[in-house]
């Protein structure tokens, strides 16, 4: 399977709400946020010049959202949507990620909710917990640590 990454468009947020809300609803929900609000925060943070859509083989198959400074490469989201999840997209994604951060000697840095299993994926991908608050962990994926796993 040929996974790869083009820039998102304007066109591509209905697309890519579907998919977050596909995916968050049960997070969302288990955390007591309200949907209307959710749907106001995600219009709110989603911008196209941060996201790029993942392709698999050209199909549109999922999203995700960076913020690269001169400090850090923060992953703000990473979905892949349901029928393509579990078959190497995100990972070969988020090795892609670590890669380039770690050939420019950055870290990785990312939030995840505690109980989302995504943070298994993180966690064998190098990434290590830094700090926590009530509803998350903060995870950080360090240069050296990049080229000792991926």
């Amino acid at each position: 399977m040929n996974v790869s990454l083009r820039a998102a468009v304007d066109a591509d947020f209905e697309a890519c709400r579907r998919t977050y809300f596909a995916e968050m609803d049960w997070v969302n929900e288990r955390l007591g946020l309200k949907r209307d609000e959710q749907e106001s925060m995600f219009r709110k943070l989603w911008d196209p010049a941060q996201v790029c859509i993942i392709q698999a083989d050209g199909i549109d198959v999922g999203w995700l959202q960076t913020v690269v400074s001169k400090s850090e490469h923060m992953l703000g989201q990473i979905f892949v949507d349901a029928p393509f999840q579990r078959r190497g997209i995100g990972t070969e994604v988020l090795r892609r990620i670590i890669d380039e951060a770690s050939r420019r000697r950055l870290p990785v840095r990312l939030a995840v909710v505690k109980f989302n299993p995504s943070r298994r994926l993180y966690e064998r991908l190098g990434f290590r917990v830094t700090h926590e608050d009530d509803r998350k962990v903060y995870m950080t994926c360090d240069p050296d640590t990049a080229s000792e796993v991926t």
